[in-house]
């Protein structure tokens, strides 16, 4: 008996512990969140953080950290603030590499909902130049590139990471070649899903690269399993058959799927 109850006060020690560890390390960057910005910074607990210091110092509780910093990420969301939120995804990916989720969403925050915060603290969308929206996409844009860039190296294989970068490429960058590519290394990836090989060939044809879209769907629609709903073999049919007919491919050069 006074063994398991060693063992238990251990184990309240630890997490008391743990807690405290947390308040010291989340503290400081919320303190200055709070702050008016840009003068916000993470102060040195968290500077080292990138160095091994202090998560060496959380151990197994990294986890635990990422998630109670996470959630400290939305209240700042629903106020706005911008230098505050970047500041705190970042420290959530320094924390805890391994969850998809935070990359992914925390690229999303900084391409779409930053541009879209930057552009109603301006004036509002309809009073901004052309010019002054497409500064804003691009400089969001590229900031959500780098927060992906930066996942890639934890997740070289994620098929989501690369659609999460054409989604930006294509609606921030208005770029449908680069978002094109990405759509293509998804694909590319050992679970890319089938949507992402499709979208590819759409968007090149909105590229005026018809040609290259039917190449690339010739070359796809064989290796589709007919009895796989999602490969939508006859969907990818149909689309060759349009493109055919947008070219003026001749009959006897139509392509011909294996029966």
């Amino acid at each position: 008996m006074r063994s398991r109850l060693f063992v238990l006060l251990v184990i309240v020690a630890g997490l008391m512990g743990a807690g405290a560890l947390l308040q010291a390390l989340a503290a400081p960057a919320w303190q200055e969140a709070r702050v008016r910005q840009p003068a916000l910074r993470l102060d040195a607990s968290v500077a080292t953080a990138g160095q091994g210091v202090t998560l060496g110092l959380l151990g197994g509780f990294r986890a635990l950290a990422a998630d109670f910093t996470w959630v400290r990420v939305y209240t700042l969301w629903e106020r706005r603030e911008i230098a505050g939120v970047q500041h705190l995804i970042q420290l959530v990916g320094t924390l805890d590499p391994r969850p998809l989720y935070f990359w992914l969403n925390g690229a999303r925050i900084m391409a779409h909902d930053f541009a879209a915060w930057r552009m109603q603290a301006a004036g509002g969308y309809d009073r901004l130049s052309p010019e002054e929206r497409a500064r804003i996409d691009r400089e969001q844009g590229q900031l959500g590139l780098r927060h992906l860039e930066a996942a890639m190296a934890f997740h070289p294989a994620s098929a989501d990471l690369w659609i999460e970068r054409a989604s930006i490429e294509l609606n921030r960058l208005h770029d449908p070649l680069a978002a094109a590519a990405s759509y293509r290394r998804a694909w590319e990836q050992p679970r890319g899903p089938y949507y992402a090989a499709r979208l590819h060939a759409e968007l090149l044809r909105r590229a005026g690269k018809s040609r290259e879209a039917l190449d690339w769907l010739v070359q796809l629609h064989p290796t589709l399993p007919l009895e796989d709903h999602a490969a939508a073999a006859t969907v990818v049919l149909g689309r060759i058959r349009e493109l055919e007919r947008e070219l003026a491919v001749p009959p006897t050069q139509a392509y011909r799927a294996p029966r």
